[in-house]
């Protein structure tokens, strides 16, 4: 469930997912006004075959919450953000009929500014590489689908020429627990941080590749249990 990346001028973005989709991962992404593109990576609780409904309602609501809120030359970003992930919130719950977990990082990219205004609700810290160094995006709210009334922050952030956001889903950071070896298969934050900053420069296709690639030769084979998930964003000029 996720549809074509828009063009983006003055940037790129790209998303991979590694083998069969068989839990709750969900990106997607639309032009939302002349100036900016919304994309968002969502992690519904569950397997996929249970939760249909419930991406269906998040992508549903995403799209056209997303056009609505965000269509205005004058729109508050901020405000906006916030209203959208509160829409979501509530559509998630009415769809699974209670409470169904699901961390979000969305983010609206304003082509002109080259600003990012973006909520992390319980996501694992979204990566912003730059030539200053790199920063955790880290959450900043409770996961959407808990409580029909919580909010989450919208902060924004500036990307400069250069600049590499990259955003990766729980299960490629939390891997597995081989019960044979007693051995640890997560592949970490740290170690997705590693390959950032060792393919800044390859384009976000080679970027998202290449963290998923990493990640299951750190699981030592192919057998993925949960969904592994990488998406960037690149702002080229």
């Amino acid at each position: 469930m996720a549809g074509q990346f828009p063009q983006i001028e003055g940037a790129e973005i790209a998303a991979a997912t590694y083998g069969k989709r068989v839990a709750g991962d969900f990106y997607d992404s639309l032009r939302v006004s002349p100036q900016r593109v919304l994309f968002g990576l969502l992690d519904v609780a569950g397997r996929r075959e249970d939760n249909q409904p419930v991406l269906l309602a998040a992508q549903n609501i995403f799209r056209a919450s997303g056009l609505e809120l965000f269509s205005g030359s004058d729109v508050n970003e901020s405000e906006a953000m916030t209203e959208l992930c509160l829409r979501l919130n509530r559509g998630i719950m009415q769809a699974a009929e209670g409470v169904r977990s699901c961390p979000a990082f969305i983010a609206c990219y304003h082509e002109v500014f080259g600003t990012l205004c973006y909520t992390n609700a319980g996501h694992i810290p979204g990566l912003l590489l730059d030539r200053t160094g790199m920063v955790e995006l880290a959450s900043s709210g409770l996961p959407l689908g808990l409580f029909s009334h919580a909010l989450s922050e919208a902060p924004i952030a500036g990307m400069e020429k250069g600049a590499v956001l990259l955003l990766v889903s729980r299960g490629l950071v939390e891997g597995e627990h081989d019960e044979r070896s007693g051995e640890d298969l997560s592949f970490g934050l740290n170690r997705v941080k590693e390959r950032l900053l060792a393919d800044r420069s390859q384009g976000v296709q080679k970027i998202c590749a290449s963290v998923l690639n990493a990640a299951v030769e750190c699981a030592c084979g192919p057998l993925v249990h949960e969904d592994m998930t990488a998406l960037a964003l690149v702002r080229s000029a």
